[in-house]
């Protein structure tokens, strides 16, 4: 994990100046409404929103750090995904874009992005610097196995069910997902955290880089509130600059689709750096718990709560992709399967799923 002293510039509760600066840079983005004052507004919020993101990640592995794993990394999946839902849910009830979709997907593009983009670069840039890398494969196993069945039951499933029409589910069977949902999300965090958490910690007779002491308790408690500040601006200033972003997408003619992908992209970011520092630091389980996690977060807390301001406001939810993304989705898991099912990774891997997560992208822009 990072290292708070490893800064030259610290601030008065040991925090490197930069690191709380942009935070609060982004807060007062969005108390002004930076986004929306025109190109070079835009062009600023996006610049502060790039460094929040940054310094997101740091007060993240601060935190982390201190709590170690799998804690650490569980902290960082639930609290992105919370600010996730919060940005889906306000965008479904602005009307923007296609509504009834947009949860939709957001969550695939969350699943392929991690599943393939975070995957993929984790494994390409551990093994460009280490050649092989090793895991726990019960605990990668655990994950894909909960994912996969999480996965179809609210993306797949809708599309065959006949209680409704198109690719929604019936009041009931929304609930009966919602519900299956939660459990499977809460049955895998009792599983790894509590009943079998030594299949999610790092291999430390594998470590090859030497790891500075935890921070105290102050410098971890003030990253976890920087930390929250952070997100929440995170995700504010991604709102305040969605509308541009989707604007400019009806005018150039693309899928509004790409709305999800943006979406994702952007909260996803703190997961996705964090992630690939730790595989740079031959610290790939920490990376895997990082990005399955996430993605069994995503769709374990953003599914039912998508769902019940469904149920209360009356507001349409379609929750089946599409043959193609069904396709991408089964291809996704079943390489995931094969390439995380033998505990070591190599360049291949990487290679193999960030080719995935390239067609997925191509094939979004030009369905």
């Amino acid at each position: 994990m990072a290292a708070v002293a490893s800064n030259g510039l610290l601030g008065r509760f040991g925090q490197p100046v930069w690191a709380v600066l942009f935070p609060a840079l982004g807060l007062i983005a969005i108390a002004i409404g930076l986004a929306k004052m025109g190109l070079i507004g835009t062009v600023a919020a996006a610049l502060v929103l790039i460094g929040t993101v940054i310094a997101a990640v740091h007060h993240a592995e601060v935190v982390a750090h201190r709590v170690g794993e799998p804690f650490g990394t569980l902290v960082l999946a639930v609290a992105v995904t919370v600010i996730e839902v919060s940005l889906i849910v306000s965008l479904m009830l602005s009307d923007s874009g296609d509504a009834a979709s947009l949860a939709r997907d957001t969550v695939f593009a969350a699943i392929m992005i991690i599943l393939n983009g975070i995957v993929g670069l984790c494994l390409l840039a551990g093994a460009l610097t280490h050649h092989e890398q090793r895991f726990s494969l019960r605990g990668a196993s655990a994950a894909l196995c909960t994912l996969a069945a999480m996965a179809v039951l609210t993306l797949v499933l809708p599309n065959y069910t006949s209680s409704g029409a198109g690719p929604t589910y019936s009041t009931s069977q929304l609930v009966f997902v919602a519900i299956m949902s939660l459990v499977l999300y809460g049955t895998f965090v009792l599983v790894q955290t509590v009943r079998h958490r030594g299949y999610f910690l790092p291999d430390e007779s594998d470590k090859t880089v030497d790891e500075p002491a935890p921070p105290s308790n102050a410098v971890a408690w003030t990253s976890f509130g920087i930390l929250l500040a952070a997100l929440v601006a995170v995700v504010l200033l991604a709102k305040g600059l969605a509308a541009t972003v989707e604007q400019a997408l009806i005018e150039a003619g693309l899928p509004l689709a790409i709305v999800g992908v943006v979406i994702a992209a952007l909260v996803l970011a703190p997961e996705s750096l964090a992630a690939y520092r730790a595989a740079r630091r031959d610290r790939l389980q920490t990376s895997l718990n990082l990005a399955l996690g996430s993605a069994l977060a995503t769709i374990g807390l953003t599914i039912p709560s998508v769902a019940i301001v469904s149920l209360v406001l009356g507001l349409p939810l379609a929750l089946g992709i599409g043959a193609k993304g069904i396709t991408l989705l089964a291809l996704s898991l079943f390489v995931a399967t094969i390439s995380l099912g033998t505990g070591r990774t190599t360049i291949l891997q990487g290679v193999v799923h960030l080719v995935i997560f390239a067609a997925y992208l191509f094939t979004t822009v030009v369905p």
